[in-house]
C-alpha cells in the first residue's frame, strides 16, 4: 500500500445468529443508542443497495464529522463503506462489514478499515482512534445482539411539543444559546457550553429534578439552523445506558411547533440498586419519561414564554 496507508482487521465472536447481527449494523440512525462513540447519524438513500449518512462521532476526546457512503449486501450480510468528506487528519478512509456464520452457530463479526492521513502523526492518532472506536463498536454490538430479544422491554421514545406564536429563528435561538439556560431555565443551575467547530457545541450541565437530587450530564449537540438541533448525553445519569434527543421546528398557521424528542435506554443493573428493591425496567422507563418530560415541558414553555414575549 502506499507510503501513510494503513490497514485494521477486528473480530468479535457473538452468541447471536448473523442475520440479527447485519440488521443491527445495518440500521444506522440508530448507532447513536448502540455505540458510545457515535453522536448523531443524517441518512439519505442513493438507491435501492446504496446510501450516504453522515456522521458525528467522538474520536480521542474530539468531535469529528464526515460522510459515507455504503453499499448493503444483506444476502451476503456485507456492508462496505468509503468516506466520502473526511476530516483532517483524515484524508481517506473506507472498509468493510462482514457477518459471517460461525461453526456450530453464532455469528463472527469482522470490521475490516484502511486509511491515509496527512502525515505519519496524523496516521498515529488515526489508529488509536480506529483501534479504540472498533474495539467499543464492536464490544456494542455484541452486547446488543445478545439481548437483542430483551432489547424492546429497555427502551423507549417519546416526545413532547408546544406550539409558539413566534417566528421560528427566535424559538430557534432560544434552544442554540443553551449558554444562557442557567438564567432562563430553573432546572439548570450550571452550564459550561465550547462550540470550537460551528454548529457542533459541546456541553456540560447541571440539571435538578422534582425530587431535590441534582445530575451532571455532558452532552454534544450538532445544530441545524433554524430547524433542528440533534444531540447526545455522552456522559448519562446512572439509570440510563443511553440518551439521545432532538428538537425540531417546524412552521405552523398558529407559529411554531415546538417537539422535543427523547430515546432512552435502561441500564438494567442500576434499577433496584437507584430506584428500590421492588422497581422494574418498567418503574425506570416511567421514571426517566417523567423527570425527562418535565424537563423538557419545562424548556419549551420557557422558550415558548421568551419568544413570544419578543415577537413583532
Amino acid at each position: 500500500m502506499p507510503t501513510g496507508s494503513r490497514t485494521t482487521v477486528h473480530h468479535v465472536d457473538i452468541d447471536a445468529p448473523p442475520d440479527v447481527v447485519y440488521a443491527i449494523i445495518a440500521d444506522a440512525t440508530q448507532w447513536p443508542l448502540y455505540f458510545t462513540p457515535t453522536v448523531h447519524v443524517d441518512r439519505s438513500a442513493i438507491d435501492g443497495a446504496t446510501e450516504r449518512l453522515h456522521i458525528w462521532a467522538t474520536a480521542n476526546g474530539e468531535v469529528k464529522a464526515w460522510t459515507s457512503r455504503r453499499q448493503l449486501d444483506p444476502a451476503r450480510r456485507t456492508i462496505a463503506f468509503r468516506q466520502e468528506k473526511s476530516s483532517p487528519p483524515v484524508t481517506s478512509m473506507g472498509g468493510k462489514w462482514t457477518a459471517d456464520e460461525a461453526i456450530g452457530g453464532g455469528t463472527v463479526l469482522t470490521l475490516a478499515h484502511d486509511f491515509t492521513a496527512e502525515d505519519d502523526a496524523g496516521l498515529d492518532w488515526l489508529t488509536r482512534a480506529t483501534d479504540r472506536n472498533s474495539d467499543a463498536e464492536l464490544r456494542g454490538i455484541k452486547a446488543l445482539a445478545e439481548r437483542w430479544e430483551r432489547r424492546s422491554r429497555t427502551c423507549r421514545t417519546f416526545e413532547d411539543s408546544v406550539v409558539i406564536e413566534a417566528p421560528l429563528d427566535t424559538v430557534y435561538e432560544f434552544l442554540y444559546q443553551a449558554g444562557k439556560w442557567p438564567d432562563r431555565l430553573p432546572h439548570v443551575s450550571a452550564m459550561d457550553l465550547r462550540e470550537d467547530v460551528e454548529n457542533v457545541q459541546v456541553m456540560t450541565m447541571r440539571t435538578t429534578t422534582a425530587d431535590g437530587s441534582s445530575h451532571t450530564t455532558e452532552s454534544v449537540r450538532v445544530c441545524f439552523a433554524p430547524t433542528r438541533i440533534a444531540y447526545k448525553q455522552i456522559v448519562t445519569p446512572a439509570l440510563m445506558a443511553a440518551h439521545t434527543g432532538e428538537w425540531t421546528l417546524r412552521a405552523v398557521p398558529e407559529g411554531v411547533r415546538a417537539v422535543s424528542r427523547h430515546s432512552v435506554v435502561i441500564e438494567e443493573s442500576a434499577v433496584t440498586r437507584i430506584l428500590g428493591a421492588d422497581a422494574t425496567v418498567d418503574t425506570a422507563l416511567d421514571f426517566v419519561r417523567g423527570a425527562l418530560g418535565r424537563n423538557s415541558t419545562a424548556t419549551l414553555g420557557l422558550a415558548k414564554e421568551y419568544a413570544e414575549a419578543g415577537r413583532g
